[in-house]
């Protein structure tokens, strides 16, 4: 292919020029809330309100023993003071990185309503019990899902999945307990920014950082 031609088709413009205006919104430190998880619940209740496609969808970044760092899409389960909160598979990549460094970066991307909420901070495993309870409310194929997937490892093909989940059935019925290495993770936040879409590149970027006495500063970042 020819290099001048890779960013763009006939049917497209170049994406050096796609452009957008943001104009839904403004985030003013005076009107935003002095904690951040209120001006989170705040943000997440509006998306979901707005019925935006998929609002609990948040990114999670880890690094693994090597320094590189990963990304990938997980749903919110819940979130309170403790922190936010997520599952997955233990021996997935990501559950990997987190034992080799428990520390993460969780990011929501509100698209239609111009919004983005990043955090940062160390994890930590949720209590045998939250993840017990969690996984006891999901639908039976999810269950199964649990034991059938080796999560991250190489396979031959989606046969085996489909496999692996009929021998689940067989041997877990309709009851399957949840698997030892399936469960919940607990983000821990020492950070949080708000970022808001504004006219010519101008966005409103609000930052909150934990400090020693476990207040939080309000700050204002340059977009």
């Amino acid at each position: 292919m020819n290099s001048s031609n890779s960013n763009t088709n006939s049917n497209s413009k170049p994406l050096a020029d796609l452009r957008k205006s943001y104009e839904q919104g403004e985030l003013d430190e005076a009107m935003a809330a002095n904690e951040p998880l209120s001006q989170f619940k705040q943000w997440l209740e509006h998306a979901l309100a707005s019925e935006v496609p998929e609002p609990n969808a948040m990114t999670v970044a880890t690094v693994g023993a090597d320094g590189r760092p990963s990304t990938r899409i997980v749903l919110i389960k819940s979130y309170d003071d403790r922190g936010i909160v997520w599952f997955t598979n233990y021996e997935s990549r990501k559950g990997q990185e987190l034992a080799a460094h428990p520390f993460a970066a969780l990011q929501f991307h509100w698209v239609e309503l111009e919004r983005v909420v990043r955090i940062e901070g160390r994890v930590e495993k949720v209590s045998e019990q939250e993840s017990d309870a969690y996984f006891h409310s999901r639908p039976l194929d999810s269950r199964l899902g649990a034991w059938a997937s080796p999560q991250s490892q190489v396979i031959s093909s989606r046969g085996v999945l489909v496999a692996n989940a009929a021998k689940a059935a067989v041997q877990h019925g309709l009851k399957p307990d949840r698997p030892p290495h399936w469960g919940g993770y607990r983000l821990m936040p020492e950070r949080w920014e708000f970022w808001q879409g504004r006219k010519s590149r101008l966005h409103d970027r609000l930052s909150y950082r934990l400090q020693a006495d476990g207040q939080w500063l309000k700050e204002r970042l340059a977009p």
